[in-house]
């Protein structure tokens, strides 16, 4: 087997409902704030349904949540990184406001539209992640979600095939991979590194499996040479 496909391990699971927050960034008025970031370790099976896990929600539908979004997915091997560059920071399962944190796989072993099989319940990669203000409001640092961008170091979201019950323990099995040039850690240099490469934007737009939301964006890249505006979500700001 070779790197890119090796197999992983569900570390823990993490599961949480909206809250309002009063916690603000450093510098801003102090504001209220909805969110479903805190996530809190689910010891013991724990049902996958197709749209999230059980006792698990977001904030902002919008943007979070939905059949391609339902799990959202981090590697606990960037811990190590994470705790050298945000001293002070408890970094835990959960950490980043995933539900699955994961051992032994990283953005440069999963690839877009691969199939997983995890307890009883099988996934397929949508997307990465593209983190938000949110995750710089939960831990003071104004740039967090920007340099959690520019890292690479995201994570990625899952679509779910086959609901069924899930635990912390057990062991990620590959059982397809259809877009193997395709790494959750390609398509983040695509979309937020490489912009201007117009040719490498038209085939990750054509990934069937890719998510409808990055299809389209790269669509619009494509056609019209629209950039997405990241002020949003990247600040909270226009």
């Amino acid at each position: 087997m070779s790197e890119c496909q090796r197999d992983g391990e569900l570390v823990s699971v993490q599961a949480g409902l909206p809250r309002t927050c009063p916690c603000s960034r450093s510098g801003d008025t102090a504001k209220p704030w909805t969110t479903g970031f805190f996530k809190s370790r689910v010891d013991g099976p724990v049902w996958l349904g197709l749209l999230n896990l059980q006792g698990d929600g977001q904030a902002d539908l919008v943007h979070h949540g939905g059949a391609n979004k339902a799990v959202c997915a981090y590697s606990a091997d960037h811990f190590p990184f994470w705790r050298r560059e945000l001293s002070g920071v408890d970094i835990q399962g959960g950490a980043f406001g995933e539900n699955f944190t994961i051992s032994g796989l990283t953005e440069r072993d999963v690839c877009i539209g691969d199939v997983w099989q995890v307890g009883e319940a099988r996934l397929q990669v949508s997307q990465p992640r593209q983190p938000c203000w949110k995750l710089a409001r939960r831990w003071n640092f104004n740039d967090l979600a920007l340099r959690v961008q520019q890292s690479g170091c995201t994570g990625w979201y899952f679509r779910v095939l086959k609901e069924g019950f899930v635990a912390g323990g057990s062991p990620m099995e590959l059982v397809e991979r259809t877009y193997a040039d395709w790494t959750i850690e390609k398509a983040n240099h695509v979309m937020h590194h490489d912009k201007a490469n117009l040719a490498e934007a038209a085939r990750l737009a054509a990934v069937l499996l890719l998510s409808p939301n990055w299809r389209e964006a790269l669509f619009q890249r494509v056609r019209q040479e629209v950039q997405p505006n990241e002020a949003v979500r990247l600040n909270g700001s226009e």
